[in-house]
């Protein structure tokens, strides 16, 4: 079974994800990444390699962020310990630092018994599966073994913080004086650097989910759980709610009124504002499969083609990097904005959405309102085989409920990539009809493809 999933290696902490795999996988990471010209440079000039090392506040990230220093300080890798900080900002400083590589132990939005490791390249991106694939065979191989002064160094990265905040204040084409925001930090990796940066940039902030104990990491906050957000926005007479996950990548947000305010609609906000500035790359926009059909409806009004990619941040990313768009993301609120981030950044995306708001004058519920959204209705059918996902009967059942929805309307079916099961997506006009699609399908699929 492979180590990586789609955002780095995941599990929970002490059962498959020990201090010792940190440790290995860190020195793996080395042997990999401490490969090619600009590294071979840094040591004909007795220069060590260097990796900033982040972790979010979750209990079991301080052995496992121990363990993967060790590992590469025992590689011959000076490392740079940032701390507690945001996933993106991890990614920010590997750039910002010229660093070689980065590492953040995190589980993201998962609850607080899992963490995951994700390992950034230089310039801050994530790895190709190529790569990963070879830190996964380098497991078993020979590591690097320096001694006396060749052995890397730990030390605190002291200004970590604050060089993410300014980055952050530098993007902003207009400050936030005058709106009023609730901040859901998800007991988090935001809960520190989150509530400074907005109130640097000028808007009045109320905080919720900002006391991180090791254990309440998305324990009924963040993204996941927008309830108590929603209500404290309508308790306070916000203008708007933003929420992250535990790492931070994410960004969710609710209006005035306490509405959800999901991924697509956000991007649909920031892509338009993004063409009339003359910003938006080839007026493309970035999504996956999963994406709402209103956001494509919405895209085609304004002139601005969408690009589709399989689900997950990192197939968004690859398609922004191979082609140059400036604007990408998911639904889940993983938002990437070219030039200014190299992965989703639930901050960034925060300031930028209030950024909007601040120039139109206009409130959330009116930005929100460029974009129709249409019920989306998902099925999981469990135990069946999801490697005959092509079959005939099943194909021939989606293409008559295409048929049927016509432009109305769509059909998803995707395998699922860990699990014998078989994902079925349904969009309609109406929830009932995208209710009843959903449900037939879903026997349909059960029938054939049972295990």
């Amino acid at each position: 079974m492979a180590l990586f999933g789609t955002d780095g290696v995941r599990g929970l902490a002490n059962g498959p994800l020990t201090a010792e795999l940190a440790l290995t996988l860190a020195q793996a990471t080395a042997v990999v990444l401490g490969q090619g010209r600009i590294a071979d440079a840094r040591r004909a000039v007795g220069k060590r390699l260097k990796a900033v090392v982040a972790r979010d506040p979750r209990i079991s990230g301080e052995f496992l962020a121990a363990a993967v220093a060790a590992g590469l300080a025992s590689s011959g890798v000076d490392v740079y310990d940032a701390g507690v900080l945001p996933t993106p900002a991890a990614a920010f400083l590997v750039a910002d630092m010229d660093a070689d590589f980065g590492v953040m132990v995190s589980a993201s939005h998962n609850p607080a018994p899992d963490n995951g490791i994700k390992i950034f390249a230089r310039g801050g991106v994530k790895l190709p599966d190529e790569v990963e694939q070879r830190i996964e065979s380098a497991l078993a191989a020979p590591k690097l073994q320096p001694t006396g002064a060749d052995v890397g160094r730990i030390r605190r990265f002291a200004d970590a913080e604050d060089r993410y905040v300014v980055h952050l204040l530098q993007t902003l084409p207009h400050r936030l004086d005058g709106l009023h925001v609730v901040l859901d930090c998800a007991n988090g990796a935001a809960s520190g650097v989150s509530p400074e940066t907005f109130r640097d940039a000028g808007a009045r902030v109320t905080v919720i989910g900002a006391d991180p104990d090791g254990l309440n990491i998305n324990e009924g906050v963040g993204s996941t759980h927008l309830e108590q957000l929603a209500a404290e926005v309508v308790r306070t007479g916000a203008d708007l709610g933003i929420a992250h996950d535990g790492d931070a990548d994410r960004c969710l947000a609710v209006d005035a009124a306490g509405r959800i305010v999901d991924g697509d609609q956000i991007m649909a906000i920031l892509a338009v504002a993004m063409k009339e500035r003359g910003a938006l790359f080839h007026d493309t926009l970035v999504a996956t499969v999963m994406s709402n059909l209103g956001l494509h409806r919405a895209m085609a009004a304004h002139g601005i083609r969408v690009e589709q990619t399989a689900v997950g941040d990192r197939y968004v990313l690859e398609a922004m990097n191979r082609d140059g768009y400036t604007l990408g993301g998911e639904q889940s609120g993983h938002v990437i904005m070219g030039g200014r981030a190299t992965t989703g950044d639930g901050v960034l995306t925060g300031l930028h959405l209030m950024a909007e708001m601040a120039h139109t004058g206009r409130t959330l519920a009116e930005l929100a309102g460029i974009m129709t959204v249409y019920p989306q209705v998902l099925v999981n059918v469990t135990d069946v085989d999801r490697t005959r996902v092509a079959d005939a009967g099943v194909a021939a059942a989606v293409a008559e409920a295409e048929s049927q929805l016509g432009d109305s309307g769509r059909v998803l079916l995707r395998a699922s990539g860990t699990e014998p099961l078989v994902r079925v997506m349904v969009e309609a006009a109406d929830v009932d009809v995208a209710e009843r699609t959903a449900q037939s399908l879903a026997e349909i699929v059960r029938s054939r493809l049972a295990l």
